[in-house]
């Protein structure tokens, strides 16, 4: 998942973070992970990681 997120400008909302992996061609699993974690503004890549891992 990270790999999709290289470049991101932190903190990034959850849309952010969607649009993003999305951009860089992100499969269904990964999408769908990120659509899941919950809406809120990430601090960086941990936080993102945290959040993906709980969902």
């Amino acid at each position: 998942m990270q790999k999709f997120l290289g470049g991101v400008d932190y903190p990034a909302s959850k849309d952010d973070l969607v649009k993003h992996a999305e951009s860089k061609g992100a499969d269904d699993d990964v999408l769908e992970g990120l659509r899941a974690i919950e809406d809120r503004t990430y601090d960086g890549p941990n936080a993102v990681s945290a959040a993906f891992s709980k969902g």
